[in-house]
């Protein structure tokens, strides 16, 4: 069910792509709150930074959460490079991989890396939106499948609000925040 979900979004974003009249910007910072699954939330920041014209670009981000009626915060960051291949001039196929740390306060911390795969793409001039198939693993943890859906809605050419909700069979994880895209 969920794959066929996940492949009849993904078909969605192929045409509305060609209505879109603006370059997608892998060069962003932007600031966020995060709520898990109802159960805690907290604060995050991350970026990206494309390297020219070459479709690559790297990527990090930071979050921190605290779960509801307990003392325990949970530290997140990733650091990854993507690649974006465009399809059309709005429309692309990225793929990502990236190193990711959990540091939960008094219990350690755990590695591991995730891999996505997904389109991006601009539906209008002010609207984009994304669709990414994730794979998460580590060695103090067994590997788990997520759907990432997000979108921004775009204030001018530098500013937009962004939303994403992750899937995953442990519940979901939801994030709105402020991007600056340069």
């Amino acid at each position: 069910m969920k794959r066929s979900l996940i492949a009849l979004a993904l078909a969605s974003l192929l045409p509305l792509s060609a209505q879109a009249d603006d370059k997608l910007s892998y060069t962003y910072v932007e600031g966020n709150y995060v709520n898990v699954d109802g159960d805690a939330d907290g604060f995050g920041v991350r970026g990206s930074f494309e390297f020219g014209q070459s479709g690559f670009y790297g990527f990090g981000g930071y979050n921190t959460v605290e779960i509801d009626n307990t003392n325990i915060d949970v530290d997140t960051y990733d650091l990854g490079i993507g690649y974006a291949h465009g399809l059309s001039a709005n429309t692309a196929l990225i793929a990502e991989l990236a190193y990711i740390n959990a540091d939960v306060n008094g219990f350690g911390d755990i590695d591991g890396y995730r891999t996505s795969v997904g389109l991006r793409g601009s539906f209008s001039d002010k609207f984009e939106g994304l669709l990414k198939a994730n794979y998460i693993d580590g060695s103090d943890f067994s590997g788990d499948f997520s759907a990432t859906v997000g979108g921004q809605y775009k204030f001018s050419q530098t500013w937009g609000v962004v939303g994403e909700v992750e899937f995953a069979d442990g519940g979901e994880t939801y994030l709105l925040g402020l991007r600056a895209s340069f």
